[in-house]
Parts: structure tokens; sequence; C-alpha cells
């Protein structure tokens, strides 16, 4: 472009509510984050769309999707506006230094991520963990509201980057009993398992699914006896004998090795899934921050 977007006079207000939009990719999304209202942010990008006679965002019917020149605008204004929160940030007297903001499932937080920056922690970092699923912790990544995300799915758009960091490895699992009642069964017979009740972390079996799809070559029809959204209670109530669920091998390694659980099935090629580090391309961070980033990169390589 011959000349700069931002020549003239605009209110910050709208480029600030113009970049939350445009890293969550949502109106609404975005409003939650700013403490507005849809419509107040909706209107907001219609003015700015007017002053800088340009199109910002083309209205999908789900959701809206940013034009080349919203990218252009968000390249020119993400550094200054960053770097003004910044100087915001340090004019607060409450504390020396702000929060490092994470997100990501409970499980791989918990038992991952948290150990790792332990030593952080006693050295004076201090941490703010969200979690919960990938698609809405991404979008609070993009609109600024957290630093790093622990996210089982690759992220999309040039908005973030990611890091892979991890490969879970799933497999079926059930308590001694089941296994038992279940007897012996290979890849080519799925319907042993017809009967035995399917523990999974959501209604549309999303883990299970997938295993069944790689390892069996079959859709998977069960309806769930159980749904826990968090994979340490579908632990648990298995190896209690509530039935069968599929967990990555991180999570109930302890288990399998004492034979509180017992692997069904030991395919040659399991299923993996890989876990990503996601964070604001051209963010400028805090020193906290980069700590936090190098442990986790380095704990990782033991993942």
């Amino acid at each position: 472009m011959s000349h700069s977007l931002t020549d003239g006079s605009i209110d910050l207000g709208l480029f600030r509510t113009f970049l939350a939009v445009h890293r969550s990719g949502s109106f609404t999304s975005a409003a939650r984050l700013l403490g507005l209202s849809q419509p107040a942010v909706t209107g907001q990008m219609r003015a700015l769309e007017r002053q800088l006679d340009r199109q910002l965002f083309e209205r999908l019917p789900r959701g809206i999707a940013s034009t080349p020149v919203a990218d252009a605008l968000a390249a020119e204004v993400a550094g200054p506006l960053d770097a003004l929160a910044a100087v915001a940030a340090r004019g607060r007297p409450a504390v020396a230094h702000e929060p490092v903001h994470l997100g990501g499932p409970a499980e791989w937080i918990s038992l991952r991520v948290l150990p790792a920056l332990a030593p952080l922690v006693a050295r004076g970092v201090r941490l703010r963990v969200t979690t919960g699923l990938a698609d809405d912790l991404l979008d609070r990544l993009r609109a600024g509201s957290v630093d790093l995300v622990f996210s089982s799915i690759r992220p999309r758009g040039r908005s973030v980057v990611a890091t892979p960091v991890m490969d879970e490895e799933f497999v079926l699992v059930a308590a001694p009993a089941w296994a038992e009642r279940i007897g012996p069964f290979d890849a080519e017979q799925p319907g042993a398992l017809r009967d035995v009740p399917l523990l999974t972390y959501a209604e549309d079996l999303p883990i299970a699914r997938r295993y069944w799809r790689h390892v069996f070559g079959a859709r998977l029809t069960a309806r769930a006896a159980v749904v826990v959204q968090d994979l340490r209670g579908l632990l648990s109530a298995t190896a209690a004998g509530a039935g069968i669920t599929v967990l990555p091998t991180y999570l109930c390694g302890t288990e399998l090795a004492s034979g509180a659980l017992v692997r069904l099935l030991d395919p040659a090629d399991p299923p993996i899934n890989t876990g990503y580090l996601a964070e604001r391309a051209g963010a400028r961070g805090s020193a906290q921050l980069a700590e936090v980033r190098d442990q986790v990169l380095r704990a990782a390589r033991d993942w």
C-alpha cells in the first residue's frame, strides 16, 4: 500500500476493539473480552470501516473472516497498541510484575505443565491458569487475555505461532475384571465391546471415536455410559470397574504398570495426537513469560 492505513485521526479505542476482533476472530468473543456488548463492537467496527473507507471483515453465515486490509492493519497497529498496554500495566501500583496467563486441558496442565514450572514459581514467577477447550482458549489467546495455550489441535491463521511439544499415544483400557469378561479379541473384532459400558470425555465421543476409526477402521455408534470432561475422572471410574475408555498413556501409565488398568489392545500403529504450545505471533512478552516458555520447551523434551 502506498500510505499507512492509520493516516488521519481515529479514536484509539476503535483500534483496540479492532485488534480484539481480529485476534479472536469473532465479534462476540471480542465483546466478552473487552466487557462490551456485541452490538457495541459491531457498531465500532462499522464506524472504523467508514472512516478508513475499507472493508475489514467479511460477514459469514457462521462468524467473520478478516480481509487482507484487516490483516495489514493488524500488523500495523498491534505493536504500538501492545506497547501501550505494557506501559499501562507497568503503571499499575499493585504488583512487581504481572502473572503469566496459561490455558490448556486440565489434565495436561496438571500433570505436565505445572510440575515443570514449579521451580519458576518458587523463584517468584506468578501464574494464572485457565482450563477448557482448545478453540475457546485459542480465541482468548488471539484476543490477548491469555499468554500461552497448550492445545491438542494445531492453531490456524497467521496470528498464532504453534510449537509441537508432545505426542499423546491413546490406549483402550479397562479394569482387570472387565478385561477378563471381554476376553481376548483383536482389531478385526470391535463387536466384542458392543455391550461394555463406554466412558467418554463428551457426548459425541471424540477420543473414542477417533480410536475406533484408526484401530478398528469402523465408525463408533455406541452411546456413552458416563461422560466426564476431565480425563482423570475417566481414569478413576474405569479403574474402579465402570467400563472401558480411551486415555493417553501419559495419564494412565502408572495404573497400567501396577495392573490397576489393562490395555485391551496393543496395535502396531496406535492413535497419536500432537500437542502444541501456542502464542501470539510477534507479541512482546515479559521476562517472566519468556522464562515460562523456555522452561516448558526444555521440559517437553522428556514428554
